[in-house]
């Protein structure tokens, strides 16, 4: 084994920053369990200044996550060092998590601040993080287009003070292999301390570099990646996780390293974030795709199925992907659905196995046979279901190619019933119709799809719909061998978000 690369996700942070990626509390808390199962070494759950709900999810992150070290990011402002402490002080691993702009051009127009204030308020920062944590990660924003002089004045500054991490973003996705390279391996040579710190990466995607940047850094010296699962983040996101940990795996040869990352959870991470955000990858994304190991050339097909390395340099099986083709039916027993969920990761209370269990069996009795892509969704959609504040009873669909559509829809909301009827441009905007009558309110429909998990004429179909209020987006998901049914359940979901706020 080569150097131990560490892995940095902050896909609940810089992540959950993208437009329609917010995450509620609960949904925050069973990712970070799912990271903590993928084994990364350090989940930034948050900006604990940046609201009262991103507070509580850094603290509640916090509490949960013995394995990994937890970060929460905070400006070089006391007020930040101090509401991070306070947020991440329950973890087992704590990290402080400050930054500053060191470019010129973020000096000048963003800090105003000269060259000297903006080392003084770094050092000062530390040294307070210092105080409260002894794990303490200091940033150069835009460290890509900082004068390297001044990069490494401020750097050697901070490791002086206590500064344990020293990360270098590529904060608009500027930077080019070559020029990464070369900026870290002169960090390496010109810091006179910097063997007292880990150095860091944190690479944007702007011109779609952002991985090749990563692993170029890893060459010149870097020891720590910060990514995000599926590469989600702000404008056209961060280096994807799943693709610098399998770039790492495959290609030992050449980077000579290796991380911690459990590479057979890599695919249900993916699939989670998927389901709690509402945004599926294309299929043609490296990895996680849906095409990323499927082969429709004739020539392709033959040379596989000879010797799978004629086209494919990963085993499916290495992300997680199974290849089992056992199916579960309605005389399946409890003792064999765990036993699957076991073998699909799932470590689950009796609880959750005795609500699960019943999800199992009321699909069952409408499907002939449910595998494990049946399994993985109605698994994923029970923990991270929102409180129910509003429950459907039933519904009723009139619609035809030469009728109006009309739905009668019945819900439930603190014991109360209450029914609506409505006619729409199909039965599925006819049930959201019917659904604004009962609660008293115009909801802003953002986006709307479906799909369906499996194969076949019995498969569930999967709804997505994100509603808006508020100036935030809510998502809901629903699943049902009924489409009309999965959009109702992912309307309803999506609305007892927006309802239930916690927002992060």
């Amino acid at each position: 084994m080569g150097r131990l690369i560490k892995i940095f996700d902050t896909t609940l942070r810089d992540g959950e920053q993208s437009p329609g990626c917010s995450m509620n509390l609960q949904e925050k808390i069973q990712m970070a369990k799912q990271l903590e199962i993928l084994k990364v070494d350090v989940i930034e759950a948050g900006f604990a200044i940046a609201s009262p709900g991103d507070f509580a999810a850094v603290k509640e992150i916090a509490k949960s996550i013995k394995n990994c070290t937890v970060a929460s990011l905070a400006r070089t402002l006391p007020k930040d060092i101090t509401c991070a402490w306070e947020a991440i002080q329950y973890a087992a691993q704590p990290r402080i998590h400050t930054f500053i702009a060191t470019s010129d051009i973020h000096m000048k127009y963003k800090l105003k601040l000269k060259p000297d204030e903006v080392i003084e308020s770094a050092i000062s920062a530390v040294k307070l993080a210092k105080q409260y944590c002894a794990d303490v990660e200091f940033s150069a924003e835009d460290a890509t287009r900082s004068n390297p002089a001044f990069l490494y004045k401020i750097i050697k500054a901070v490791i002086d003070v206590g500064a344990t991490v020293i990360n270098i973003p590529d904060t608009v996705g500027y930077s080019t292999p070559d020029e990464i390279y070369s900026l870290i391996y002169g960090i390496s040579q010109n810091v006179s301390n910097i063997h007292k710190a880990e150095i860091s990466v944190h690479c944007h995607n702007d011109l779609g570099l952002a991985v090749a940047n990563s692993l170029a850094a890893v060459k010149g010296g870097a020891t720590q990646i910060e990514c995000t699962i599926n590469g989600i983040g702000e404008r056209a996101g961060n280096a994807a996780l799943e693709e610098i940990v399998m770039g790492i795996h495959t290609r030992k040869d050449i980077y000579s390293v290796d991380c911690n990352v459990e590479t057979k959870q890599i695919l249900r991470t993916s699939k989670l974030l998927s389901t709690i955000t509402g945004i599926q990858v294309q299929p043609n994304k490296a990895i996680v795709g849906a095409n990323a190991f499927a082969h429709e050339s004739g020539i392709h097909q033959h040379g596989v199925m000879e010797e799978r390395s004629t086209y494919e340099i990963m085993s499916p099986e290495t992300i997680g992907l199974s290849q089992n083709k056992m199916v579960l039916g309605k005389h399946s027993g409890r003792h064999a659905f765990h036993e699957r969920l076991k073998m699909l990761g799932f470590d689950v209370s009796k609880e959750e196995l005795d609500r699960a269990f019943l999800r199992f069996k009321e699909l069952a009795d409408k499907k002939k046979e449910v595998d494990n892509r049946d399994i993985e969704a109605i698994m994923t959609k029970d923990f991270v279901e929102a409180r129910k504040v509003y429950t459907l009873k039933n519904f009723v669909i009139n619609s035809g190619n030469k009728m109006t559509a009309m739905a009668t829809v019945k819900l439930a909301h603190h014991g109360k019933e209450s029914e609506k009827v409505a006619t729409g441009d199909g039965p599925v905007d006819a049930v959201f119709r019917a659904i604004e009558q009962i609660i008293g309110k115009k909801i802003i429909l953002q986006d709307y799809s479906l799909h369906a998990v499996t194969e076949g004429k019995d498969a569930q179909g999967e709804a997505i719909v994100k509603i808006k209020g508020d100036q935030r987006i809510y998502t809901g998901r629903g699943l049902s061998t009924d489409v009309i049914e999965a959009s109702i359940h992912a309307y309803v979901e999506a609305l007892n978000k927006m309802v239930d706020d916690t927002p992060i």
